[in-house]
């Protein structure tokens, strides 16, 4: 377990579904944080329990702005950025400057700060991968021009910053690297493959398919990816390059989508769509890097990790449900 007591910790986009935990393991782990977000995918519920935190601070800003004034801090995470392909596809150009410009924004106060910074990078950087499992040498093979250039181009710009600054300035970095991961406060309306699976056999609407369903995904339950990022800005050892973290077992999107109905009981029906341009076909991280430097490997098991994101779910579904169904039984 990592400690962070009494050091002032800020968390660029720590009001989304990944900053949101992280903030709670920092709390947890006695640091004082402020969350700078814009809320433009990020969402204040997922911080309402902190309201009465006295360690804890809310500053909603864009990255992409000059930052306000806020104080020196100890360490900066990086996580300001859309993460799912609908979010980052609205505002391309704003998702790109996001990314580079927010990057730098954020780099630039830890160089002044004399901050250790974190960089929450993608296994995007890899594209749709000719080398399998993904290693962090690898390369990647990314369109540069398609419809999802704005992110996976983004990050690997926002990479090349992050280590243009320890040359140049010297400045703390790490970048990790991180792959499909899921929990409770995911977006409904994200995008994502488990989110929109869990929705849609949760309602009993019709399950949508990208594709033949044989495009592979490695899912790694939020508190295990937390615990990689929290390790990895604790190491006093540079990485000495990319990390990645994500869970290295390997499944199917038809596998995840029968897994999901089982647990559910749902009686939806599966319907195949056109797999959207570039998406990768395989993914899976190698980790042997995570393991050795930070002595990290994923515990929770997709099962278990189902479960709880199926329960979160349904009660997000059933407290939205709630004052219509109040309504409607007043008008009647």
């Amino acid at each position: 377990m990592t400690t962070e007591k009494g050091l002032r910790v800020l968390v660029a986009g720590g009001a989304g579904f990944i900053g949101s935990h992280l903030v709670d393991a920092l709390l947890g782990n006695g640091a004082r944080v402020t969350v700078l977000d814009s809320m433009l995918t990020g969402r204040r519920s997922n911080l309402a329990h902190l309201q009465h935190e006295p360690r804890f601070d809310l500053v909603q800003a864009d990255v992409v702005d000059p930052l306000p004034l806020l104080g020196r801090f100890d360490r900066i995470f990086n996580l300001a950025c859309p993460a799912s392909p609908p979010h980052y596809q609205a505002d391309p150009v704003h998702t790109m400057m996001t990314s580079v410009l927010g990057t730098h924004r954020l780099l630039a106060r830890a160089r002044d700060d004399g901050a250790r910074f974190l960089q929450a990078s993608t296994s995007e950087v890899y594209g749709d991968p000719e080398v399998h499992p993904q290693r962090e040498s690898y390369w990647g093979n990314v369109n540069p021009t398609g419809p999802r250039a704005c992110y996976d181009e983004g990050k690997r710009a926002a990479e090349a910053l992050v280590f243009d600054f320890e040359r140049t300035h010297g400045t703390d970095i790490r970048i990790a690297r991180i792959f499909n991961t899921y929990g409770p406060r995911m977006r409904a309306d994200d995008g994502r493959v488990v989110s929109n699976v869990v929705c849609q056999a949760l309602a009993g609407d019709d399950i949508t398919v990208y594709g033949d369903g044989r495009q592979t995904r490695s899912f790694c339950y939020v508190s295990d990816l937390v615990e990689g990022l929290s390790r990895l800005m604790a190491c006093d050892t540079l990485p000495g390059g990319p990390v990645n973290l994500g869970n290295p077992n390997e499944l199917t999107v038809g596998d995840l989508v029968e897994r999901v109905l089982r647990l559910t009981g749902s009686a939806s029906r599966v319907v195949t769509r056109p797999l959207p341009v570039d998406d990768p076909r395989r993914r899976k991280p190698c980790i042997a890097r995570a393991g050795s430097l930070l002595d990290w490997s994923p515990k929770v098991d997709l099962e278990s990790g189902l479960k709880k994101t199926t329960a979160w779910f349904s009660r997000e579904m059933a407290h939205d449900a709630a004052p219509q169904n109040k309504d409607h039984a007043l008008a009647g």
